[in-house]
């Protein structure tokens, strides 16, 4: 076997700076893994015909030839729509590629040392690429085997963007190919892998995990929504202001529960579950029983919600049909326990705009009491955590 049984070597991640940046770039290495196992020739030792290597350059070469079609192609077109779809599903098999030299020893191709060496060079070509960039004017952000994040001088252009990129393109080795992805009005950079974009043309992005979850609350998700949209626009007064409506809404019962409800992924069976509960009661499977369910299959997912005596409230989504006894709740319902989902609105929603302000402005901000303080800051003389590029 080709694998020594130690763990594979991952791909490199660089956080370089965290707040909110404007004239944000995204640069990327078209097929990384992909281009560079063809262009240095890594293969798994026991494909001595070569044959994946020789199946992953024709995918490559066809893809970016479907990639190029599709941008030359007419907007909104079938033939654009046509080329776009090959090269996204050439994408996968290509990917592929690498993944399977990696899966372990029950894989054909898998080959440790091989794998290893695909993410050795990804990190060198990552860390040269930053490099160059800088040296070229940009102010980087992060970067990570999804592409470079970076932000340029105000006096820039798109045309001088484009040159930038083409320019540390021209000193890659051949057969790699840095493409120039986007640009990007403002970005708030949270973690690696975490932020939120505005494009040019006002439309919203918000990337990763820590920004965005199946199991957001709506109300949760829907100011957060309007505070990035005001913050990627330097407008904190905004920012202030979609935080204390959705505090008073919350605190006047303008919401209903299908507002402040949560979705979750069970991952007990009824047994597994009430062999725990007397030592561990979980709020998904309280609220279940409470609505007379005693079956459920791990893997469902449903909704619930906290009321103020601290109970936890099952609600059926519209079409579900269940043979136990039926709920009266509808989601209309306003008895929801007002101080827990204050509580989240600042601990885990405004938390995500931590990053953007100096720490006494963030706690000024997002307070949970909305109260104004007698040394408070005006919100219009606030300004975020710039990037400065």
């Amino acid at each position: 076997s080709a694998d020594s049984g130690s763990p594979h070597e991952g791909g490199a991640t660089r956080l370089f700076a965290s707040g909110v940046a404007r004239r944000v770039v995204k640069a990327d290495v078209a097929s990384l893994y992909p281009s560079l196992m063809r262009t240095y020739r890594i293969g798994p030792a026991c494909d001595r015909i070569g044959a994946l290597l020789g199946v992953l350059t024709a995918l490559l070469d066809l893809r970016l030839q479907h990639k190029d079609a599709a941008r030359a192609a007419a907007v909104g077109s079938i033939e654009r729509s046509h080329h776009d779809s090959l090269q996204a599903a050439m994408k996968l098999m290509i990917n592929a590629a690498y993944g399977y030299m990696g899966a372990g020893e029950m894989a054909l191709f898998a080959d440790k040392h091989a794998a290893d060496a695909v993410t050795r060079y990804g990190r060198e070509l990552l860390d040269q690429l930053c490099q160059r960039l800088e040296a070229g004017g940009a102010t980087l952000i992060e970067a990570d085997t999804d592409g470079v994040y970076f932000a340029v001088p105000e006096t820039w252009d798109e045309a001088a963007e484009r040159a930038l990129v083409a320019n540390v393109a021209a000193t890659l080795p051949q057969g790699i190919r840095l493409e120039y992805e986007g640009r990007f009005q403002s970005m708030l950079s949270h973690e690696i892998k975490n932020y939120a974009l505005l494009t040019y043309d006002g439309q919203l992005i918000v990337r990763g995990a820590a920004m965005r979850s199946s199991r957001s609350e709506p109300y949760g998700e829907a100011f957060l929504r309007a505070a990035l949209a005001c913050l990627l626009r330097g407008d904190v007064p905004g920012v202030a202001e979609a935080f204390q409506q959705t505090a008073n809404a919350l605190r006047q019962r303008d919401l209903t529960a299908n507002d402040v409800a949560t979705r979750v992924r069970l991952s007990k069976s009824p047994e597994e579950y009430l062999s725990t509960r007397t030592r561990h009661q979980q709020q998904q499977y309280e609220a279940l029983l409470a609505a007379g369910r005693r079956d459920w299959r791990p893997g469902e997912r449903v909704r619930f919600y906290r009321r103020a005596d601290k109970s936890a409230v099952w609600l059926p989504d519209a079409l579900e049909q269940h043979n136990q006894q039926q709920t009266t709740d509808d989601g209309q319902q306003t008895d929801y326990d007002i101080e827990h989902y204050l509580n989240i609105l600042v601990g885990s929603y405004a938390e995500r705009l931590k990053k953007a302000f100096a720490p006494g402005d963030f706690a000024q901000l997002f307070r949970a009491d909305t109260q104004i303080g007698l040394f408070d800051t005006p919100p219009s003389t606030i300004t975020p955590l710039w990037i400065e590029a």
